[in-house]
């Protein structure tokens, strides 16, 4: 279980400060999956950051399980900034080099790109992949850490619809058979709903709502009661962000 408790972020700008987290409280259950959707600019980018270690919150902490060892974080991007000078393989396994022996790193890449559905495509470069399969190696170059937590931030955003849906399915199942711990970032609210156990809202900062989505898997993003969970969370990301907005901080 990680848990957040009172996480804020301040940024220094010319004439003071910009705070672009406050008050943020936050569960996650071991091996859960949660969506976290909000308009452009509204922080959601940021959280995921500091989840994952990229960025220091400006206030409150962070409380991870005690361990052996440190939290095993998998992170995949919009863009899958695959390494042009590998194949797929050597990016799948370029985070493990020198860490495990050479045929345990082989293993690993080798069940990852299994998972995926690009066991045939080890040896192509990221030039002759599409979009969909670059994405499909990134996120197998996340789960070769075999990661405690997997941090995904709108991942799917630049594929087709066809491509989005595969991959939204595909990456239902992966979870399902490893159970990492999910935090996935979007500004789809339909993408959301048919990933997540519960959705998040994020508004100028702050979670204002937060939706437990009672629905089996697969969903299907068109029967009646997605759209009413669709419609309700649209409803409360509708309203005057404004209200959630933090005052301005004064730069001390």
């Amino acid at each position: 279980m990680l848990e957040l408790v009172g996480i804020g972020r301040r940024y220094r700008v010319d004439d003071g400060e910009v705070r672009a987290l406050a008050d943020i409280d936050l569960v996650l259950p071991k091996g859960s999956f949660t969506a976290l959707v909000g308009r452009s600019g509204c922080g959601k980018t940021t959280l995921l950051r500091i989840l994952a270690g990229l960025e220091s919150p400006s206030e409150g902490e962070i409380r991870r399980p005690a361990q052996a060892g440190p939290l095993r974080i998998g992170v995949v991007f919009q863009e899958a900034r695959l390494m042009p000078w590998l194949d797929v393989r050597g990016n799948v396994g370029f985070g493990l080099h020198g860490r495990l022996p050479r045929h345990e790193t082989a293993a690993r890449c080798t069940a990852a790109l299994d998972l995926v559905g690009l066991s045939a495509f080890a040896g192509a470069m990221p030039g002759q992949l599409s979009g969909g399969m670059a994405q499909r190696v990134a996120i197998a170059r996340a789960l070769v850490l075999e990661p405690e937590v997997l941090l995904l931030d709108e991942p799917f955003a630049a594929l087709d619809a066809f491509t989005r849906r595969a991959m939204q399915n595909e990456l239902v199942g992966i979870w399902q058979r490893r159970k990492p711990t999910v935090v996935f970032v979007t500004h789809d609210v339909e993408e959301a709903v048919l990933l997540g156990e519960r959705v998040l809202e994020m508004q100028a900062g702050r979670i204002v709502g937060r939706e437990n989505i009672e629905l089996p898997y697969p969903r299907d993003p068109t029967a009646p009661e997605a759209n009413r969970y669709r419609r309700t969370i649209l409803a409360r990301l509708m309203a005057d962000p404004a209200a959630a907005r933090p005052e301005p901080a004064a730069l001390s």
